[in-house]
């Protein structure tokens, strides 16, 4: 439900980027790339009583239905069309959220989802709600959620479109008194905040900062977030031990829920409004020394497990890029839109110096932290322990040459990536590298898929006596001993052996 916290109104964006529209024909639903349009635009009511679903109004004040009439004979879709509310058939109009990673499936009255339908015509830009019934179909049902600002008189319109007595807020806002525009907006927004607070106080990744005066952040590739000697770009390094990983955390007198992140440059990580490449979704994060800090400098950190999530004021999240140059170790903010880039944004929190307060007269002696990494304590910090996300305390060895936490059991993959026609470049240099504790080709084609943000590759090694490349099968080798493998694009005009 927390996706729906956020605003007014929401657009729910499909597996092919496609907008969730309600046509002009003020009955039909489909997909559509027309974001902007006001048709994309989906007011969100809250069904009372039911802490589990809500309902979606179109911009014609019509709600989402979830309709018993087969979309085509003898298919299993079922048509869904925005109707006007017809007392007695209220269950037809209420969608639970079911969060499934950063997206939401929204489930019916009869147990089916609404799906987003690809393929040719008639199944094209359609939308149903139905089962998916095969592998190749399970995004089907997946929707982004994104939350949109409304204006007040388009709020007011479409909350005046419906005299139905679905909602209170309908009660409330329709009574037989007249009302202002502002007093619904009022009455409404007074009740998306307090359940907006509701679920923030168990997203907050505050705790994981607490006492905190200096932090490492290390992504999904097992890299830091480093600031560069430039005093300008951000991006992501295995040197952990260096200075430049180390970020200095200041918290917002005002607010309980937002942090700001200093390099040792003494500037502040910053989320631009630049584009990291033109026509691409993620935009840069740079140092910077604003002359007056604003939100661009502001991070609220969101818990997610054991990691957490900073999310800056546009919604976006601190992202750390894998796959090919330029992508590879850069560092965005963006929203993931594919399910092998989700944990992209999901950050490990090493702290690596305590705020210090002098003691009181006669308190007791305090208790060990659990696990603050030793890596550039201050003298006068208590005995070096290291603190890491939701792990248990360990002793942590004060060598300043450490540049990790000791890694899991398993082998070490060590990978290239072939261009289109099969060449792998800088061969000669050591890989990216990730710990793996399978030993199934299938479960090491999926990481590496997740590593490098690429679809169906082709994993090989090469042979060592003639230098082709040799996709791998099954199993790998039972030792645990180190592996070079080769990710290669099914396009590819490689050579292999048969």
């Amino acid at each position: 439900m927390e996706s729906f916290n956020k605003s007014h109104a929401v657009k729910l964006r499909s597996h092919i980027d496609k907008y969730l529209y309600a046509d002009d024909d003020q009955n039909t639903v489909r997909q559509s790339r027309r974001g902007s349009s006001r048709r994309a635009r989906w007011f969100v009511e809250f069904v009372e009583g039911k802490n589990d679903a809500i309902r979606l109004r179109s911009c014609d004040g019509k709600y989402l239905t979830a309709t018993d009439v087969a979309f085509l004979l003898g298919m299993t879709g079922y048509k869904v069309l925005q109707t006007e509310p017809d007392e007695g058939y209220y269950w037809k109009y209420e969608w639970e959220p079911i969060q499934d990673g950063f997206q939401v499936k929204l489930r019916t009255w009869c147990g089916k989802y609404l799906r987003a339908n690809g393929g040719t015509p008639p199944w094209r830009n359609s939308v149903t709600h139905d089962d998916p019934h095969k592998s190749s179909t399970q995004n089907w049902i997946l929707w982004d959620v994104e939350a949109v600002e409304a204006w007040a008189s388009e709020s007011v319109s479409v909350l005046m479109s419906s005299r139905s007595s679905l909602s209170s807020l309908s009660d409330e806002v329709l009574g037989s008194e007249p009302v202002s525009p502002l007093s619904v907006i009022s009455t409404a927004s007074s009740r998306f905040s307090s359940k907006q607070s509701f679920s923030n106080k168990f997203r907050s990744g505050m705790d994981l900062f607490h006492k905190a005066k200096a932090v490492r952040l290390r992504s999904h590739h097992d890299k830091y977030l480093l600031a560069e000697d430039d005093e300008e770009s951000v991006t992501q390094d295995r040197k952990g031990s260096s200075k430049t990983a180390r970020w200095t955390v200041e918290f917002l007198p005002d607010s309980d829920c937002v942090i700001r992140l200093k390099s040792c440059y003494n500037k502040y990580l910053t989320a631009s409004n630049q584009p990291f490449l033109l026509g691409m979704t993620g935009r840069k994060v740079v140092q910077s020394l604003p002359q007056r800090l604003d939100s661009s400098v502001e991070w609220e950190p969101v818990r997610e497990g054991t990691q957490v999530k900073l999310k800056t004021r546009y919604g976006n999240f601190l992202r750390a890029n894998g796959g090919l140059p330029p992508w590879r170790n850069s560092v965005t903010h963006d929203i993931p839109h594919r399910t092998a880039t989700q944990d992209w944004v999901l950050w490990d929190v090493d702290i690596v110096e305590i705020q210090v307060q002098s003691p009181r007269p006669k308190s007791p002696p305090p208790q060990p932290l659990p696990h603050v990494d030793s890596l550039e304590l201050n003298p006068s910090s208590p005995t070096p322990v290291s603190i890491k996300s939701g792990e248990f305390p360990r002793q942590e060895s004060a060598d300043p040459n450490v540049s990790s936490p000791p890694k899991p059991d398993g082998r070490t993959i060590y990978y290239h990536v072939t261009d289109e026609n099969g060449v792998v470049i800088d061969e000669a240099v050591e890989g990216n590298s990730f710990t793996f504790k399978g030993n199934g080709v299938y479960e090491l084609t999926r990481r590496l898929e997740e590593e490098t943000g690429l679809e169906d590759i082709i994993v090989c090694n090469r042979n060592r006596f003639n230098g082709k490349l040799v996709p791998l099968r099954l199993q790998l080798p039972p030792n645990n001993a180190s592996m070079n493998v080769i990710v290669v694009l099914p396009s590819s005009k490689g050579q292999f052996l048969p």
